[in-house]
Formats: C-alpha cells, structure tokens, sequence
C-alpha cells in the first residue's frame, strides 16, 4: 500500500493551522508591546556593537589578548592575536564584532534566565518534573522553525535573531545549572543546616561555589548554541558573519563564504577557550591568574 494512502486513514489534525492562528492572535492583540520589545532587545546589541566597532583594531585585538593571558594562558593570548589579526586582514573585522555582541547579549539573558531556573529545578523535584520536557521540546525543535515566530513577532534585524537565539541556547544552561546543584555532596549541605545555615546561606556559601564547574560548562554550551543560531540569524536581517554567510550562499559567492565562515571558526575558538578556562581556573597555571596565584603561595609558605 502506498504511503500517502495510510495517511489518509487518520484525519488531519491541523496543529500548524491552530499555532498559525494562535500566534497571529498574538502579533495582532499585543502589537504595540511587541514593537517595544523589538526595540528593547535591538538596542543594547547596536550600542554594545557600536562600542566594539569605535575601538581602533589593533587595539582591541590587544585589549583580547591580554584577557586570553589573564585567564588561559600566553599560549592562547599568541593563537588570539595571530586569529583576530587574520580576520582584520579578512575584512570581516566588523561584522564578527557585530556577531561577539549578539553572541554576548544572548548569553547574558540566556543565563539569566536559565540559572535560577535550573537552581529551582535542582532543588525542587516537581520543577525539574515540569522544566525537563519542556527543556526536550526547545532542543529537539530544529532551529530554523524559531525563526518563523521571531519573524512574525518582531519583523527583520537584531531582535527576531535575539529571540530565536536565546530559546536555542537556554537548555543546557538550566540542565547543568541544575546537575551542578544536584551534584553537590548532601552531607555538605547537612553539614551546613547543622550550623544553622538558611537555605540562601547554603545555597550562596555551599552549593553555588561547589557547582561553579558544571555551571561554567553550561555557560560554555550556551555561547557555543548562542554562536550557532546567531549565525543562522543572519537569514532574518541580523548585521554580522551571519549575514555575510547568507549572503554568500545566496549569491554563490564562495571566497565571501569562506572567509566569513572562517572568522566565524576562528570567534568560536576565542569563545570557547575563554570559557572553558573561566570555568576551571586551576587547570591553566600559566595563565596571568594562575602565576599570580603560585606566587602568593611561594609568598605564604616561605
């Protein structure tokens, strides 16, 4: 039997009618609060891009190494030079300045958000019950449908790309926010509540600096999604390597692609090493941090 023949066994239901429906109810009920909003979120990602771009290059690529130093090592601080110095040479100095502050901004409101959750759902078993499905829905959704809604919702530019990027990247942030605390030893915390601690003192003394790693590792994945969704972003009118991409696969322009999807490789190294390093401190001992550290050590046990 064909195929389409058993598919005509069942009714169809139409659920993408009714999310059509629902969600034009939305656009069209809450209008002037989504016009808001497309500014709200525009705004900081042009001024924080703005601010990046007035710095003179070389500059900036200096100001990036001695961070890449202070936290990971010189090593790195070499690898960042010579890779932002390729890009400049590149001419997609720009636009991955105006991708870093769309990645940056969606990070820092995807943690925002996904922290507490995820300090509920580690510490309630009834949230994490109602957050995991709802955390499977938003990452095995493919990335291209939230684009559609963040058209409908905010049109084109910075704030569809925003949207969608922030309900891509937020789930690992609240899963391993939520595996750190889980993580943490319970006679730890028993400890602690034998002392007398309240539940915020066990919380901000105890299990947030032990779960800081596993956090940290969240935040990593979080830049990493954001760094993704906001290159396919570009489809939607957001400025930056994303949209130099899609430029380039619309025009077949090949050298233009590689380039921008150079830069875009040689950001999510900077992205993901900064990162990792932040997370696990100790493990870079060459870093400025780290030799500053070994020195008071010397200091204190001489």
């Amino acid at each position: 039997m064909n195929p389409d023949d058993e598919s005509g066994i069942l009714p169809h239901i139409p659920i993408g009618d009714w999310a059509d429906e629902g969600l034009s109810w939305l656009k069209s009920t809450f209008a002037e609060f989504f016009d808001a909003a497309k500014a709200g979120m525009a705004l900081p990602i042009e001024h924080f891009a703005e601010w990046l771009i007035a710095v003179p290059a070389l500059l900036a690529i200096v100001v990036f190494a001695v961070l890449a130093y202070v936290v990971r090592s010189w090593q790195f601080a070499l690898v960042t030079i010579v890779g932002f110095l390729l890009v400049l040479s590149l001419e997609q100095w720009e636009a991955m300045l105006q991708l870093m502050s769309q990645v940056i901004i969606a990070t820092l409101v995807a943690v925002i958000i996904a922290i507490p959750v995820g300090i509920l759902a580690g510490s309630n078993k009834v949230v994490s019950a109602i957050v995991r499905p709802v955390l499977d829905f938003m990452q095995t959704m493919p990335a291209f449908v939230y684009l559609i809604p963040a058209v409908l919702f905010f049109s084109l530019g910075y704030a569809p790309g925003l949207f969608a990027t922030v309900i891509f990247a937020l789930p690992p942030g609240v899963r391993m926010t939520e595996l750190g605390i889980r993580q943490v030893d319970p006679e730890t915390v028993e400890a602690g509540e034998s002392f007398g601690a309240t539940p915020w003192q066990i919380l901000r003394g105890i299990q947030l600096p032990l779960a800081v790693p596993t956090i940290m590792a969240g935040v990593n994945q979080v830049i990493m999604l954001s760094l993704s969704m906001a290159v396919i972003a570009g489809m939607v009118g957001a400025e930056g390597l994303g949209k130099e991409v899609t430029d380039a696969v619309s025009t077949q322009n090949l050298p233009q692609g590689v380039e921008a999807g150079l830069s875009v490789v040689i950001l999510a190294v900077f992205l993901d090493r900064m990162t990792a390093a932040l997370g696990n401190p100790k493990e870079y001992p060459s870093s400025l941090v780290g030799v500053i550290s070994a020195a008071r050590r010397r200091r204190a046990t001489a």
